[in-house]
């Protein structure tokens, strides 16, 4: 199995950057970068500041045969959460390209995430199920409390083509998650071995030196300078 690179993971949205000169769509894409990585290193509760995500985001995922909706800040946090504890906040980026609107950013890459053999299992059970009852179960099982990762238990999720729209607001707020993965026959499960497994911990560590923060919107965008002695 090929080694990854965990500080690799923007390093489309980095080139997209190098040529990108509108300052809304450098916001976007700088607002992309960050929360990418405060996922991936399991620092999942500063991606809810009020600078970077809208007050009701909705996520959609169709990908290995399930169709999940999640709304609401409560719900997705608590989806962020269970990955960082579980270690499935990691993915890794084989190749990727980038394209940045006025109100959304697409991406279209070819995909790895850590994935729990159990959740694997729930997935398949979840996918033959009306989608109003796996919905439900979803919701209460991100509900529960306690979760924690099995590094024997812990498999590599390959999606090729993966596609993702995020939309944003009108003040560059995430206003949700989009993701498809187009050709679920293509996808590819990799047992790994405990020393294999990346944990948030370790990963959070790797990509610290990577997590800027967020310029201020009025004064890159708008071009208002803050009051003095103001923040």
């Amino acid at each position: 199995m090929p080694k990854f690179d965990v500080t690799k993971l923007n390093v489309a949205i980095d080139r997209q950057l190098e040529t990108t000169t509108n300052p809304r769509h450098r916001f976007l894409l700088m607002a992309y970068s960050r929360h990418r990585y405060l996922e991936v290193a399991g620092r999942y509760e500063e991606i809810f500041a009020p600078d970077m995500m809208a007050m009701d985001p909705h996520y959609h995922f169709t990908q290995a045969g399930n169709n999940i909706e999640l709304s609401g800040q409560d719900h997705v946090k608590s989806l962020y959460k269970m990955w960082a504890d579980t270690n499935q906040s990691i993915f890794f980026i084989e190749s990727e390209e980038v394209a940045v609107a006025d109100h959304f950013i697409c991406s279209v890459a070819t995909f790895y995430q850590q994935v729990s053999g159990k959740g694997l299992k729930q997935g398949k059970l979840l996918s033959h199920l009306p989608s109003p009852i796996s919905h439900f179960i979803v919701e209460k099982a991100l509900a529960a409390k306690g979760f924690k990762p099995d590094d024997n238990d812990t498999y590599l999720y390959k999606m090729v083509g993966m596609q993702m729209v995020w939309p944003y607001d009108d003040r560059g707020r995430l206003l949700g998650e989009y993701q498809w993965e187009p050709e679920p026959s293509k996808s590819e499960i990799t047992k790994l071995t405990p020393e294999d497994v990346l944990t948030t911990e370790d990963s959070g560590k790797l990509l610290a030196p990577f997590i800027k923060p967020l310029p201020s919107y009025d004064e890159m965008v708008l071009g208002k300078k803050a009051a003095a002695g103001t923040a």
